[in-house]
């Protein structure tokens, strides 16, 4: 059994500066729902939403995630939690992180759409490509392992909603401003966009071995469902398919795949 390693003053200086981002984004969104300043995440998305809707009550997963981040961030600013190859590796890019949708919700408020989609595609990209590099520790990890449920489950929560809101929010975007490029209707857009999702979900899966990952995905897609099945029952449907089919496989890449498998070095 390894001994515990004290995170050194420059370390500890990290770790507040994570648990200072996540109370950052935290408080920025509940900043902006009481406070009422600007328009709320929801009706930026329902602004020109005719491309590709998510059902309004599907945005509610913020909560389970911000208590992920914050359970994340606490954890690892205490002294005691030692210095682990995740909490070190994962630190600044959950930094960016979380200062970047803090940011996003400050821009959505005050329609910048740009602004909207450079930053959720940052914060997802930052955080996602950190984890895939660290794929094979991640899947070494043992089921009980604290660094498992909460260092990497919370960041991959994120990065999961992150990957379906991104493509949402890019749509919505471009829809607003008449600049969905012509090769396809608007229906393909949303059809690839779909598609695209639930096709990087699998694969980040079979990366990761992480359900994680894949929770808020599918929750995002069967909000497309509820949203769209009667406006456009061919994208409805088929974004329920989407889940269904990445539920079935992600059940299949974390549960029945051998530990050997993942842990081949």
């Amino acid at each position: 059994m390894s001994s515990i390693v004290r995170p050194t003053p420059s370390q500890m200086t990290r770790r507040l500066i994570v648990l200072g981002a996540a109370v950052f984004a935290v408080v920025v969104a509940q900043a902006q729902m009481l406070l009422g300043w600007g328009q709320t995440p929801g009706e930026f998305a329902a602004d020109s939403d005719a491309t590709l809707r998510v059902a309004g009550y599907a945005f509610s997963i913020w909560g389970l995630i911000y208590l992920g981040l914050l359970v994340y961030a606490v954890r690892q600013a205490l002294p005691q939690t030692g210095e682990s190859d995740l909490i070190r590796r994962l630190g600044w890019p959950s930094v960016a992180a979380f200062i970047g949708i803090g940011l996003w919700i400050v821009a959505s408020a005050f329609d910048w759409e740009t602004g909207t989609v450079v930053l959720i595609f940052g914060s997802l990209l930052v955080l996602l490509i950190p984890l895939l590099l660290n794929a094979r520790t991640i899947r070494a990890l043992g089921r009980g392992e604290r660094d498992r449920w909460m260092t990497v489950w919370p960041l991959a929560l994120l990065a999961g909603w992150l990957t379906v809101a991104a493509p949402v929010n890019l749509l919505t975007v471009a829809t607003g401003n008449g600049a969905l490029p012509a090769a396809l209707p608007p229906l393909g857009w949303a059809l690839a966009a779909v598609v695209a999702v639930a096709v990087v979900a699998l694969l980040v899966t079979w990366r990761l071995r992480l359900t994680a990952y894949s929770i808020p995905i599918a929750w995002g897609l069967l909000g497309v469902f509820v949203a769209e099945q009667e406006r456009n029952p061919a994208l409805g449907f088929s974004a329920l398919a989407a889940a269904l089919v990445m539920l079935g496989g992600t059940l299949v890449i974390v549960f029945q795949l051998r530990p050997g498998v993942a842990r081949v070095t």
